[in-house]
């Protein structure tokens, strides 16, 4: 059986401190926010994560989700603590604290799919090596955290620029980057030029967040649409929750059309906490007042 999209990354402990030193813990990782979205368009998708032992009841409560998933055995969780220094949240500090084992290729491969989205949260989750072979099935989709974001002795989080860049890029069909990794791997600030040589550099779609709007690039031209969030309470997950909207989406949708979809969606889930909670119907709605 083919699923439309398989996603694969690991599950969070997250500690959020705001730049009052309000603290929050919650379940997070790029895998939840997407299913959340995934959830609400009626996708046809496979998430596949890893949990030790000890987080047998959260495993239970994801498998007993309306989203397929296949939950792996870890030594660890992994945990990771949010430092917000601005009360937009732009600004940061995250600490990695614990990690779950890395995904290997021979967890993967069998499965058949449209679109592989490779969503981790730092280097060395996902290695590499599966996205040639990953490609030759299906679609490759990459969120660039993954392969710029690693932690240092102390678990810093620091982004270095991707050595594999020029070699792997060509086999990407959808990149997701913000706007300060878009300028990590290229070397410009402007995202415009940013995303051109992303494309140039062989991604067939590649899709740019920043704190005001998206950007998406395909076949050399630039699609944007604007958040148009009232506040910032549900910032966390953003560029997760845009990725997971925008690739739903465009399953049956232009890139146009898929943009202002994703930037809508995640507007609504930035007005309060936690992943989207709300439905289709309401983001079509949006999107029409909008218009």
């Amino acid at each position: 059986m083919n699923n439309y999209l398989v996603l694969i990354g690991h599950i969070s402990r997250d500690i959020m401190i705001d730049y009052l030193n309000d603290e929050t813990r919650i379940v997070g990782g790029a895998v939840i926010y997407s299913a959340a979205v995934y959830k609400a368009v009626g996708l046809d998708v496979k998430i596949i994560s890893k949990l030790p032992k000890t987080e047998d009841k959260l495993k239970l409560e994801l498998e007993n989700s309306k989203i397929n998933w296949v939950i792996k055995n870890s030594k660890e969780m992994t945990s990771i603590r949010n430092h917000y220094f601005t009360k937009d949240k732009e600004r940061r500090e995250a600490i990695l604290l614990s990690k779950a084992d890395s995904f290997e290729l021979s967890e993967i491969i069998d499965e058949n799919s449209d679109i592989y989205c490779l969503a981790g949260l730092f280097v060395g989750e996902i290695s590499d090596s599966v996205i040639i072979p990953l490609s030759k099935k299906g679609k490759v989709a990459l969120d660039a955290q993954c392969i710029l974001r690693k932690s240092d002795e102390n678990g810093n989080m620091l982004y270095n620029d991707w050595e594999n860049k020029k070699t792997l890029i060509p086999y990407l069909s959808y990149l997701k980057v913000d706007a300060a990794e878009a300028e990590i791997l290229t070397g410009f600030s402007d995202t415009e030029k940013a995303i051109r040589q992303l494309g140039a550099w062989g991604a067939k779609e590649v899709m740019l967040t920043h704190n005001t709007q998206v950007m998406v690039l395909s076949n050399d031209k630039i699609y944007t649409s604007a958040y148009t969030n009232s506040n910032n309470s549900g910032r966390t997950g953003r560029g997760d929750t845009t990725f997971a909207a925008y690739l739903a989406w465009r399953k049956a949708h232009s890139v146009k059309e898929s943009t202002d979809f994703a930037a809508t969606l995640c507007s609504m889930k930035m007005e309060k906490p936690g992943v989207f909670s709300s439905t289709v119907e309401d983001v079509l709605m949006r999107m029409k007042k909008i218009d």
